[in-house]
């Protein structure tokens, strides 16, 4: 089932189980669709690639969001942030593990011939042209610091 098409599934049974974060974070997650949708360069209805996109988003700015009400010392709005990001996550495949990405950052060194930082850029779209959905660009950009540096 497309996630676009599991999220209203999903709504329903948090909505029948009275699970009031889960619903509050299937909502937004569902208003973002939306919002995509609606989008002036949007198609007719979001495939699983977009809406990944879509999620990846979310999960961004709730990371974001968790960081800073931490350092702010707002532990009840961080912990709201974590069980929404918990719920975002639920339909975003897994991401590669540290290992997975140095092996593909290492393939990417190879295949650009980057010996520099100033080939950082080439190695990062090689890696996101082959790995975008699998593949953490924060990791992988530390990744390739890393070695390139």
């Amino acid at each position: 089932m497309p996630i676009v098409d599991e999220i209203p599934v999903q709504l329903k049974a948090a909505m029948r189980a009275k699970d009031s974060a889960r619903v509050g974070a299937l909502r937004n997650i569902k208003a973002a669709f939306l919002a995509e949708l609606k989008s002036a360069n949007a198609p007719e209805n979001l495939d699983d690639a977009a809406a990944i996109t879509v999620l990846r988003r979310l999960a961004k700015q709730r990371a974001e969001s968790i960081e800073a009400y931490d350092a702010g010392g707002r532990d009840e709005l961080a912990a709201a942030e974590r069980a929404e990001l918990g719920v975002i996550e639920e339909f975003l495949p897994k991401l590669a593990d540290e290992a997975q990405t140095r092996a593909w950052v290492e393939a990417a060194i190879a295949t650009t011939g980057a010996s520099s930082m100033r080939d950082m850029g080439k190695v990062m779209g090689v890696l996101m042209k082959n790995h975008r959905d699998e593949l953490d660009g924060k990791l992988a950009n530390t990744v390739v610091k890393e070695l390139l540096g």
